[in-house]
């Protein structure tokens, strides 16, 4: 019996609430990266009532599920991220976090409840499989080095043809889906620099090196680099975030903590920001006498769609809602370590529109009061459960 779309749309409506329902359970009970335990085990426990999977734990919080079917064929691996964030959830719903100083913020929750959903649906139909369908259940997206690097060395992407993962996306608005090939999320590395100077009495700053004002020079002249060093064609960031010192107001600092991030696609000109970096610190702390400390950690590869996958992707959003839905989606200077899983097989990483301004659901990603448009977990399943139709059962 071959299954056509309009079947698969149907079989997702009438699980829409379970799939709500879910996502509400997890917003309640968020977990931190790497502490997932709970999360972990409520995925496994009803990944387990669905029958006909075989479910394993790659790390200790991390589930894979394979569904596979009585022929060989492709494998296809579908990945959703589990972690939450530590940030105080100021919403009033029902459903808000029970975890204080823990919360969802960035749409995991969805993500977890949408795959559930799809291997809910898909398990039903084993004998129809021409391969494998990998249900696979990430921890720790949100905390370097990432947990889907954890579950690649444990072997998860063994075997596997192609690999999907989706973000529910507060910034497009509901009824939308964004793909596109090529660059689609940044890498994102962190850097930390240490000014130091001589401290001493603010009413006698000349008997002092003044680590703040050195350090000020350096956030500035750290603009450069992006503005006066590197190709305007091609995309950076640089921002400093934190910037502590003192600890009164007549008292000139001895030093200065500096941290921040860099993002960058091309891999040439990310592996020359650290040296520019530096050039710009040494020389302006040298010429004001003062010294520095510099450390630069390497972040998750950029994720880069692959043009066959993506275009599967958008033929797949097409067939299960129509061509208005399916929209270009612009590179973003965030990051993802969904890159993690393409480096063993090709991927495709896209967008389902979250944001709903009619409802109020207008706050970013990682803001205390974030929220999506549940109806869109809906537009998630739909889409997860019809690409295993077109790769894997057609």
């Amino acid at each position: 019996m071959t299954t056509t779309v309009a079947t698969l749309n149907q079989a997702v409506e009438e699980i829409k609430e379970q799939v709500i329902a879910w996502r509400r359970y997890l917003h309640q009970h968020p977990e931190l990266s790497f502490h997932e335990e709970k999360t972990a085990q409520f995925v496994y426990d009803t990944l387990q009532s669905f029958g006909n999977l075989e479910i394993s734990r790659p790390t200790q919080t991390s589930v894979m599920a394979r569904l596979i079917g009585p022929e060989p064929g492709t494998v296809l691996a579908m990945r959703a991220d589990m972690d939450a964030l530590p940030i105080t959830e100021e919403n009033t719903f029902e459903f808000a976090s029970q975890n204080p100083g823990v919360m969802h913020a960035c749409g995991h929750d969805g993500h977890t409840a949408m795959l559930l959903g799809a291997a809910k649906l898909l398990a039903g139909m084993k004998d129809q499989v021409k391969g494998e369908i990998r249900f696979l259940f990430q921890h720790a997206e949100e905390l370097h080095p990432g947990g889907a690097e954890e579950m690649v060395q444990a072997g998860v992407m063994e075997g596997v043809d192609l690999v999907i993962g989706t973000h529910l996306w507060a910034q497009m608005e509901y009824g939308k889906v964004g793909i596109s090939s090529g660059p689609v999320m940044a890498a994102p590395d962190t850097f930390w620099v240490t000014v130091q100077g001589k401290g001493g009495h603010a009413a006698i700053p000349h008997q002092t090196i003044d680590s703040i004002a050195v350090a000020a020079q350096v956030v500035t002249n750290l603009q450069h680099i992006v503005s006066r060093n590197t190709d305007p064609l091609d995309s950076l960031v640089i921002s400093v975030t934190q910037f502590v010192a003192g600890t009164t107001h007549n008292v000139i600092p001895g030093s200065v903590e500096l941290c921040g991030t860099v993002r960058s696609f091309d891999p040439a000109l990310r592996e020359s920001v650290p040296g520019l970096m530096e050039r710009v610190i040494k020389g302006i702390t040298e010429a004001h006498g003062a010294s520095y400390t510099f450390k630069y950690v390497n972040g998750y590869r950029p994720v880069i769609n692959d043009e066959e996958v993506s275009r599967l992707m958008e033929e797949v959003v097409v067939e299960t809602l129509g061509p208005e839905w399916v929209v270009k989606s612009r590179p973003t200077m965030g990051g993802e370590d969904f890159s993690a899983f393409q480096q063993k097989a090709p991927g495709c990483f896209f967008y389902i529109g979250a944001g709903n301004q009619e409802k109020g659901i207008v706050y970013p990603h990682h803001h205390a009061r974030f929220t999506v448009d549940e109806d869109a977990l809906e537009i998630g399943v739909k889409t997860f459960v019809n690409a295993a139709r077109k790769i894997v059962m057609g």
